[in-house]
């Protein structure tokens, strides 16, 4: 079921994504995104709700990336409201922005890990400050803290713009597309289908 309020005939009824939506090599798609993925280092992570539906977002540190760099991996506490809501419902979105408006938004599944193991290959010094130490000798921040867990998210789809101008460039842009009504081409869009994740997932095995 979709969403209406106009019928614009053979005109774009979105310019900007008709504009700047482009289709590069499958392997310059994946890497440019999970390279800003890197360099933004900090996402929001949307969750569902249980107890009321709603949606929450909080902000997360990128811990590690698995399957090619598709699948994204962050510290949790297991205490915490987040795990709650995964339990409940394990669709997610992780979004990332950085100062100039680049953007990647993320949807999939995610998994709650909390093996040893897992937990110890991914464990950072610095959670510490997060957790604290209760002083019962079990809750002190460390790498056997049960308390510490880790959230796996799954990829299935996404969707980025990254910079296809520079400031100046971009800037021509939009002052051109208000002067000539015309959308201004300033971005690289580009969107990911969960076939094409599969399938780098499964060549970066």
């Amino acid at each position: 079921m979709s969403f209406s309020n106009t019928n614009t005939g053979d005109k774009p009824a979105d310019p900007y994504k008709a504009a700047n939506k482009e289709e590069p090599e499958f392997k310059e798609k994946i890497e440019d995104l999970t390279n800003f993925i890197e360099a933004c280092k900090f996402g929001m992570m949307t969750t569902r709700i249980e107890s009321t539906g709603l949606l929450a977002s909080r902000c997360m540190a990128l811990a590690a990336k698995e399957g090619g760099g598709i699948d994204l991996l962050f510290h949790t506490n297991t205490e915490s409201g987040k795990t709650d809501d995964l339990k409940s419902d394990p669709k997610i979105n992780i979004a990332f922005l950085n100062s100039s408006g680049e953007w990647a938004s993320i949807s999939g599944e995610a998994s709650i890990v909390t093996d040893r193991d897992t937990v110890r290959k991914y464990y950072s010094p610095g959670l510490k400050a997060w957790l604290g130490d209760l002083g019962d000798g079990e809750h002190d921040g460390g790498p056997e803290d049960p308390r510490i867990g880790v959230i796996k998210v799954s990829a299935k789809t996404a969707t980025y713009a990254i910079a296809a101008r520079t400031v100046l460039g971009a800037g021509i842009q939009v002052a051109k597309g208000v002067i000539k009504g015309e959308a201004a081409n300033v971005n690289k869009l580009r969107e990911i289908s969960e076939e094409e994740i599969n399938q780098w997932r499964q060549s970066n095995s």
